[in-house]
């Protein structure tokens, strides 16, 4: 069916080079251009490796953005608005279409191992973390709408995700955040202020949703919360499985929601037999016609922390538009603290932090990060904080110290680390001119 190449992650500088030739672009899809590869290094480096690996050249290159989500964690599979933005660093592919019905996937990264496959009997294992699954989730989710498929495709590595990065890597444009809606998807430009620029820090801990249970026990916290939310106020719950779905109906604020919670749930765990009791229902039929797999035998559920994060995090988002629009004199700052409420809702009430998280956002305040937040599912990972620009040559210098060199962790390079960005452009396709 097809070679493909991935290459590594670019550098700013790598990706400038790039997006001379990529500037408006980007539109509700993969754009396609003729580009002269000789004239970009890394276009040409990776095609020189596809040669030597494969023994022939691509047919075509995609480039794929990397993401950074400002504000508004864990709420899009929960039906709610996120927004985030395509950052300059990128990931290219090489791809080569062949008559045979084999895949063959190899990585520029000598650490991950070469992979091929059957195109008629693709087999994904949920259960460990490998490199190609992504690749092999796409495949399997071709046949329909792309910016949705994708999402919908993510499911097959067993992660219950909502379609943020899928978005925004196919409506990104360069430039401007975007403000993304599910149901259906669109997408609302958010411009950001021009005193600022956002910092990204790599955490240096590791976490893969797809191999943890972690980030579908939190998918599936929000679904109970939303059935015992709708059952409370004798709506069909049956048919809810998104917390949003429960304010639609009712036709209320996101700040009455969170009455709702408060007057609904209590903080205690839940048990699923208690669970059961609240729905009317039995262990079997919690089991198999609600909870997935991965998570019928977890012992209890947090719902009233998840739904609390859910509805505040939903309201925080909307906030941060509001503010990009009117621009008052001091954005900045108040950008920052809703960012800043954020990570501490993360923390405590969605519980997707970890140590490590919490000093680097504290590292990045202290040296002049106006707000900053655990970025992504968590439990490791990076975090975006926004800083004025006029400090930003000390703001990396200090984080880099007291983070990184003070900790031992210098062993992710420096450019991949701890960075500066701005909103990039979107998914593209390079064809050879």
């Amino acid at each position: 069916m097809s070679r493909d190449y991935f290459g590594s992650l670019a550098s700013p500088v790598e990706t400038a080079e790039i997006k001379k030739d990529e500037r408006n672009m980007a539109t509700e899809g993969p754009a396609v251009r003729r580009v002269q590869v000789a004239e970009h290094p890394r276009l040409l480096k990776l095609k020189g490796m596809f040669n030597s690996k494969f023994g022939s050249v691509p047919k075509f290159y995609v480039r794929a953005p990397g993401r950074v989500n400002i504000i508004g964690e864990h709420i899009d599979y929960c039906g709610y608005s996120v927004l985030p933005m395509a950052v300059e660093q990128d990931m290219l592919i090489a791809v080569e279409p062949v008559k045979t019905h084999i895949l063959q996937l190899a990585n520029t990264n000598p650490l991950y191992p070469d992979f091929s496959t059957s195109a008629n009997n693709i087999q994904i294992d949920k259960t460990k973390p490998l490199w190609h699954n992504y690749f092999l989730c796409g495949f399997k989710g071709i046949q329909v709408e792309l910016a949705e498929i994708c999402a919908k495709s993510e499911h097959y590595t067993g992660t219950e995700g909502g379609g943020m990065d899928q978005s925004i890597s196919f409506l990104a444009e360069e430039g401007t955040a975007k403000l993304i809606e599910f149901s259906p998807l669109r997408a609302t430009d958010v411009k950001l202020p021009s005193g600022a620029v956002f910092v990204i820090a790599n955490s240096c801990v590791e976490m893969n949703k797809a191999a943890t249970s972690h980030f579908n026990i939190r998918v599936m916290e929000c679904r109970l919360a939303a059935k015992l939310l709708a059952k409370h106020k004798c709506l069909p719950w049956e048919e809810v499985l998104r917390l949003e779905e429960v304010q639609a109906k009712l036709g209320v604020s996101l700040e009455e929601m969170l009455l709702i919670t408060e007057d609904t749930l209590h903080s205690e765990p839940y048990s699923p037999e208690e669970i059961c009791r609240c729905l009317g229902i039995s262990l079997q039929e919690l089991k198999t016609q609600i909870l997935s797999p991965n998570t019928q035998d977890v012992l209890t559920f947090k719902l009233y922390q998840r739904a609390k994060h859910v509805y505040s995090e939903a309201a925080r988002v909307l906030q941060f538009k509001k503010i990009c629009e009117e621009a008052p004199d001091n954005t900045v700052q108040l950008l920052g603290e809703l960012m800043n409420q954020s990570h501490v809702s993360c923390r405590d009430m969605y519980e997707c932090s970890c140590p490590e998280l919490d000093q680097l956002v504290d590292i990045c305040r202290k040296f002049g990060a106006q707000g900053s937040r655990l970025t992504g599912a968590g439990w490791g990972g990076c975090t975006v904080s926004i800083v004025p620009a006029d400090k930003l040559s000390s703001f990396l210098a200090n984080v880099h110290e007291a983070y990184y060199q003070r900790s031992n962790r210098s062993l992710v390079p420096e450019k991949q680390s701890l960075f500066a960005t701005k909103p990039g452009g979107g998914a593209l396709v390079f064809l050879e001119a």
